[in-house]
């Protein structure tokens, strides 16, 4: 019972004190404090306190005469009679640095956002640097995929004229033996070396598409070549042939008969024709 009154006596002791405090402070209102006040934010720049007051022509006011007169010290003149220096003007060094602070404030959206894009790009690259998501890209679906399937169907060591893709075996004896298909083998080993390369080495998405595109560009070359070498093969075995019927049925006769028996030969194989 005595601690909860002594508790009462010192609560109130404690707010009589605060009250006669709070009577006893006045309100500071000095004008020159004001107007100072008003100079440095964004009112205006001048209203000059304590103000000027003059008896025929000689200054009387002591105040202004220490402050901003004659006997002011020179730094306080130099301000009163120097430039607009509010800060919160519209030019002031406080609206700069707020007009600062936006522009940075913008500038870091846009740099945060090319970070997301080249953060989102890499991310992308990367599911196609692999070599295990080749077959998902999109441009090997529509297009690679189908100019490319003649090189994985094509054997890989051609052992006759039909995996050649030649008109028949004798013209695939006779390009072996000449060399040409040794040569043309190894064109297809480089192409098909190539084309494994760039189905099962990671790299860059662009530099894949780039030996896809190579390779492409050999394959149809290495197939022009083959097709010329056989037409052309063809051509001469045809050619060998009908000179050698020719042979066969004509100069004999006329190599082993005298000149007469020759003149009446040719007669009588033309006779019929004309």
């Amino acid at each position: 019972m005595k601690n909860k009154l002594l508790k009462v006596v010192i609560i109130l002791s404690f707010l009589m004190t605060t009250g006669i405090g709070a009577q006893m402070v006045k309100r500071l209102n000095d004008p020159s404090i004001v107007a100072q006040h008003k100079r440095m934010v964004f009112e205006s720049w001048g209203d000059w306190r304590p103000y000027p007051k003059y008896l025929l022509g000689i200054q009387t006011n002591f105040a202004y005469a220490t402050v901003w007169g004659m006997w002011a010290p020179k730094l306080n003149r130099d301000y009163k009679d120097g430039d607009d220096i509010r800060p919160l003007k519209p030019t002031g060094i406080q609206n700069q640095r707020y007009a600062q602070l936006l522009y940075e404030e913008e500038e870091a959206k846009k740099i945060k956002a090319a970070s997301d894009t080249i953060y989102k790009r890499s991310v992308q690259d990367l599911a196609h640097w692999t070599s295990t998501t080749v077959d998902a890209d999109p441009l090997w679906l529509l297009y690679y995929k189908r100019m490319l399937k003649p090189i994985s169907e094509f054997p890989d060591h051609p052992q006759n004229y039909l995996d050649w893709k030649l008109k028949d075996q004798k013209t695939y004896e006779t390009l072996n033996t000449i060399g040409t298909l040794k040569r043309l083998q190894e064109e297809l080993d480089l192409i098909k070396d190539k084309y494994e390369m760039s189905r099962t080495m990671d790299m860059p998405r662009g530099k894949r598409f780039i030996m896809y595109h190579e390779t492409l560009i050999k394959w149809r070359k290495f197939v022009l070549e083959l097709r010329k070498h056989n037409n052309k093969t063809n051509f001469l075995l045809d050619y060998r042939n009908i000179f050698k019927n020719h042979s066969n049925t004509v100069l004999p006769n006329m190599v082993l008969d005298s000149d007469k028996q020759i003149v009446q030969n040719v007669m009588n194989h033309y006779k019929k024709k004309f």
